[in-house]
């Protein structure tokens, strides 16, 4: 429970400061959490193929 206080808390401050950022600059940083995210969901899929169930 903590730890989604948290992640609100943070996102309320990111998108504080999104307002204030260039567009450029939120575009950018847009792009590498989407592509941080996409390796995250390969990674998992990848991950829980390889796994073997008994």
């Amino acid at each position: 429970m903590l730890f989604l206080v948290a992640a609100l808390l943070l996102l309320g401050v990111v998108l504080g400061t999104v307002a204030h950022a260039p567009l450029s600059f939120t575009l950018v940083a847009a792009a590498v959490i989407g592509v941080w995210l996409a390796v995250f969901a390969v990674r998992e899929r990848h991950g829980r193929r390889r796994r073997t169930y008994s």
